[in-house]
Formats: structure tokens, C-alpha cells, sequence
């Protein structure tokens, strides 16, 4: 199978799931159609049977995020660095892949690297997420029927791989150092997203920051979970801004979870907790902050909080902010919106998979 049959066949699968985005406009001359359409249609609906967190527009979400990716010249873009080591002859490895469940499709960005690398993919999936990902490689592989022998999932313990890419806790990094040691290896720790704000933005900053905060309920590490603010700030335009959003209390999982931090912080007497019924802030110094809880932590200068936050590198996925004096940071209301070549963790998943031919 050559590289431009792989891309090719992703590009169709892009082309297919665009039917399934907030628009829902389905494309009556897809070949597709008749094979799947029905029956993604009807996942998407029940999926949140299995997962309560995966709502149908959290689903519709994560699919036309990946269907945007999926466009041929953002395709073709990200490939171009990597075509003269794609194009060459070389031994297909087979790589394990330890998949999160927090958020729809989080594995897909990683089976996508592995194919289209040339590598055979065997997925390992997240009891949270066990259902999306093997109906996308359905397709994938009626697209492509070459796929069938490079595309796997297990529920067993991993054998016969040469190489691991492993998603999860910090503690579970632990585990997959000590029994992948041997191996190849990416493996992803706990990561947050933050945004610093100026007390310059605008309301529709502000609501868009909204999306990167609430999008898949926080769950994400690319969701922001705490603001840095310069002292003296006022939240109430923060506040205002996002009240759109506020029928995610109505979700009963999120609910849970707010009423009992709001519980817990109440009790503890916190004079700096702020509350609207549907998010609290909470002043912290940590990143990884509760469902229902966004931390905010005060800066004296944008020069020494670039500062500390190159320094804690390892513990931020993204920074959204529309300051252009911090460094690396993305547009309000991108952060759940990566492109192909956004790696989580800064590490380069096609680099690594094509350096396995080397090895």
C-alpha cells in the first residue's frame, strides 16, 4: 500500500464523518452511505448509554473536529516533512497504542499516525472509549481494504509489538516505563491547558475561552482548567461571558461533581472561592483543577510568568491567550481544535513511528 492510498483513504473517511458535525448535512452521493451511515448515525446517539459523558453533541464535536483535520491540503501539509522517509521501501513495525477514554476519539490522532506511517496499529482501548475508534477503522478499512491486515484491537494483555505509545495518569506512566521499558517508547503524563488573560479581552474573548473551558465538560488536557490573572482582576466580565454555558449543570454527571466540590470548598471555609451555580474558581497554585472547578492564580508581570511557565513546560499541553507576549500561546476558543501536527505533549508521534524502521 503506497503512502498516497493511505492518504487517500483518510481523506474519504474526513469526507464521510463531515455528515456527522454540528451541520449534519448528509452527502446523498457518498459511497458510503449505504454501507454505514445509519449505523454511526444511530452510535453517535446511544453511545452516552455506555459512557455518560459522551453526549451526542460531545460525539458530533469530536467527529467534525477530526473531519476538519482530515481536509487533503491540511493532510498534505502535514505529511510533506515526513514524504521522502514515507515514500521509501521499509519494514512495517507493529505498534501498541494505550488509548485514554477521556474524550471521544482521543485515540484517533494516534491510529492515523501509525497507519499512515506505514506501521501496523494495535490498539489497546480505554473501557470508556471501546466503541467510536473500531467503527471509524470499519470504515477505514472498507475504504482501503489493505488496512484489514495493520489495523487490530485487544482487550487482552499487549503481545507481539515492537514499539508502545501509552496515554494516561501520572501513575500509570510509572507502570508502562517499568514493563515497556525495553521498547520504543511515547509515553504521555497528566497535562493541563491554561489561559492567561490581560483584563483586556472582550466579551466574545471571553465566550470563546467559554468553548476551551466546558467543550467535553473539562475532561480534555487541551480543555483549560486554570487562568493566571493580573492582580486586581475582576471576574464578573469573565463570568457574563460565559453564562451561555450554563445548562452544562443540566448534565447530571457534571452536576455531581460540582455540587460536591462546591461542598468540599464550602466546608473548608475558602475565602477565595467564587461561584455561579455552574463553575467555581477556586484561587490555586496547582493546573490539574476538579470537574466543575476552574483554578485562577494571580501574576505581578507577563515577563516572569513566561518565565515559570517555561520552566513547568512538562506539566501544560496549550496555552490560550491573546497576548502577544506569551509564548506559544493559541486564539480563545482553539484549544480543542489541534491540528495535525499539534502533538500531545510536544512529543512527535511521526518522527518517532517513521525512526522505528532504524532501530
Amino acid at each position: 500500500m503506497t503512502i498516497d492510498n493511505r492518504i487517500k483513504a483518510f481523506v474519504s473517511l474526513g469526507n464521510f464523518l463531515n455528515q456527522f458535525s454540528g451541520e449534519k448535512i448528509r452527502q446523498d452521493n457518498n459511497s458510503l452511505n449505504n454501507l454505514f451511515y445509519n449505523d454511526f448515525e444511530e452510535l453517535i446517539k446511544v453511545v452516552h448509554i455506555h459512557n455518560p459523558w459522551f453526549t451526542e453533541d460531545n460525539v458530533r464535536n469530536a467527529v467534525g473536529a477530526i473531519s476538519r483535520s482530515l481536509n487533503p491540503e491540511l493532510v498534505i501539509d502535514w505529511i510533506s516533512p515526513y514524504l521522502s522517509d514515507l515514500t521509501r521501501a521499509k519494514e512495517s513495525k507493529h505498534v501498541a497504542v494505550i488509548m485514554a477514554g477521556n474524550i471521544p476519539l482521543v485515540g484517533f490522532h494516534d491510529m492515523l499516525c501509525v497507519l499512515i506511517s506505514g506501521n501496523k496499529f494495535i490498539g489497546k482501548l480505554s473501557s470508556d472509549d471501546k466503541l467510536l475508534l473500531p467503527f471509524l477503522a470499519k470504515i477505514v478499512i472498507a475504504i482501503e481494504p489493505e488496512f484489514i491486515d495493520h489495523i487490530v484491537f485487544t482487550t487482552d494483555q499487549l503481545k507481539k509489538f515492537d514499539a508502545v505509545i501509552a496515554t494516561g495518569s501520572n501513575n500509570s506512566a510509572r507502570y508502562f516505563e517499568y514493563y515497556f521499558g525495553k521498547y520504543p517508547t511515547i509515553i504521555r503524563k497528566n497535562r493541563n491547558s491554561i489561559a492567561v488573560l490581560t483584563g483586556a479581552e472582550t466579551t466574545d474573548e471571553l465566550s470563546l475561552l467559554g468553548n476551551d473551558v466546558f467543550q467535553y465538560f473539562g475532561l480534555g488536557c487541551r480543555n483549560v482548567s486554570k487562568l493566571f490573572v493580573p492582580k486586581g482582576y475582576k471576574f464578573d466580565t469573565f463570568y457574563e461571558s460565559v453564562f451561555s454555558f450554563k445548562e452544562i449543570v443540566y448534565n447530571n454527571k457534571y452536576a455531581n461533581n460540582y455540587e460536591y466540590n462546591r461542598t468540599v470548598y464550602l466546608m473548608s471555609n475558602n475565602p477565595t472561592l467564587l461561584d455561579n451555580n455552574f463553575l467555581l474558581l477556586k484561587e490555586d497554585a496547582g493546573y490539574s483543577s476538579p470537574i466543575g472547578v476552574l483554578f485562577y492564580e494571580y501574576y505581578n508581570s507577563l515577563e516572569s510568568l513566561n518565565h515559570r511557565l517555561e520552566n513547568e513546560f512538562e506539566q501544560i499541553q496549550c496555552i490560550v491567550s491573546n497576548s502577544v507576549a506569551i509564548k506559544n500561546a493559541i486564539p480563545f476558543g482553539h484549544a480543542q481544535c489541534p491540528q495535525l501536527n499539534d502533538y500531545a505533549d510536544g512529543i512527535d508521534t511521526m518522527k518517532f513511528l517513521i525512526g522505528l524502521d532504524i532501530l
